[in-house]
Parts: structure tokens; sequence; C-alpha cells
């Protein structure tokens, strides 16, 4: 089995701010864009996040640039990618990509596919009451429906924005990090995340222990510098929609 990339991610604890400027966000390029994720209408209503819950995540991006969509399975096995899911791809603007999301909790497998559109072209499927359902394409739909097939991606709503701020390549001691700010009503997250890719005819083994490293090595350079990480087992995708679906069925 191909080995698989690995996303390492660590949330900050403490004042978002303050956590900035010690890790040296403060003096790099800013992109903000604004976030909404797509979830089942009946489900929010009763406080829930149905496709969530089901290992679905709807999510749109917009401003900074091309607008995008993405339709990710976190967690899932590598079991469920059947059929042209088993591996990645990049045709025009849809790319396809599995990889491996490592944190302080939970090391668990994610494939995403991801239609990228003009920008601004997905405004109207998120703003004033708009259809999220409407701007997922046919590629994403089979997809959901081969590799999810108990969930279904119709009666959508869409939650937030959420506003994000991202600072990439970050030098953190021998690190690059790329600083992702999300900020929603009274909430505000911090994340700290780098890259590691497997190198040619290099063991799994080996891999995951080169991978080992640099997790602890992100975690130690953010406590060198007086900054806190955070003991929440779930992840900011997760706390920000289940916070999105209680406000909005309040």
């Amino acid at each position: 089995m191909d080995l698989l990339p690995v996303e390492i991610k660590v949330n900050i604890e403490g004042d978002v701010s303050s956590a900035l400027t010690a890790l040296g966000g403060s003096h790099g390029p800013l992109m903000m864009r604004r976030i909404w994720f797509a979830e089942d209408r009946d489900g929010v209503a009763q406080g829930r996040v149905v496709l969530l819950e089901g290992g679905v995540i709807v999510r749109i991006r917009t401003g900074g640039g091309p607008d995008d969509l993405v339709v990710k399975l976190r967690p899932c096995v590598r079991e469920q990618l059947v059929g042209r899911f088993e591996k990645a791809f990049e045709v025009e603007r849809v790319k396809y990509k599995i990889e491996e999301d490592w944190s302080r909790n939970a090391r668990v497998l994610a494939a995403s596919l991801t239609h990228t559109h003009q920008p601004g072209a997905l405004a109207a499927a998120v703003e004033a009451g708009g259809n999220p359902a409407a701007s997922i394409d046919a590629v994403q739909d089979q997809f959901v429906h081969a590799c999810a097939s108990e969930v279904h991606l119709d009666g959508l709503v869409a939650l937030g924005p959420i506003v994000s701020l991202k600072i990439e390549d970050v030098p953190l001691d021998d690190l690059e990090v790329d600083l992702e700010v999300w900020s929603v009503g009274s909430m505000e997250f911090l994340e700290a995340s780098t890259r590691v890719k497997p190198k040619d005819d290099e063991e799994r083994g080996d891999f995951i222990d080169r991978a080992d490293r640099r997790l602890r090595k992100l975690e130690e350079a953010v406590l060198e510098r007086g900054v806190g990480l955070s003991g929440e087992p779930d992840s900011k995708t997760s706390r920000v929609l289940t916070a999105l679906a209680q406000a909005a069925h309040v």
C-alpha cells in the first residue's frame, strides 16, 4: 500500500493574538477568507450535525483568490475509498487527495475532493439562504455516493461565515509552519500545521518515525515560545460546526 502524506496539526490554547505574535505570525503575508460549512437542514433544526456525525464535511471558501468547495470524508478507512477514489488524482479544477491527519489526540485518514471556482462564484450558494448543495458537482456527488453511501447531500443549509486568517510558511526553528486563525462570534481558534511527505523508497516504519519526530518538534517549538497547546479532543472544525448548529437551533 502506498505511503500517504501526513498533515500534522496542533491547536493553540489561550489568547490568539498573543500566541500569533509569539509564533512569528505577525510578520508574514496574510490571506483572509470566509468559510461556510453545509449541514443537514433537519439536523440543524434539532441542534445536530448529521453530515459531520456521518464523517462527511462540506466546506465552501470565498475571498482571497478563487472560491472552492470541498467534500471531505474524515475520519474514513482505506476500504471505503473504491473505484476511481482509491488513488489521488487531479484534472482541470478538480483535485482529489488522500492523507493522514495527525493531532495530539488522534490520527485519522482523510480523503477530500476540491473543486475550484471563479472568485465570487459560490456566494449565492451560502448567502441569503442559498442552497449549498447546488454547487456540489457530479464528481463530488459520486464520491459521497460511492464511499459514504449512507450520507445524502441534499436538504442542506449553510452555517457561517467563519473568518479565516492564514499565514503560510512561517519559520519555527527548522520547521515551516502554516498558522490559521478562525473567528466566528465570540469564538476564536489558532491552529499550527505542517506537512510530511514520504520519500522515494522510504519504508513505512521509517516514515512514521519521521512524522512522529515532526509532531514532537512542532509541539516543542510552540511550547518553547510560551504558547500553550489545547487539550480539547475535538478538531476546530468539529467544535465550530457543533457550536454553529446549536446556535442556529436556538
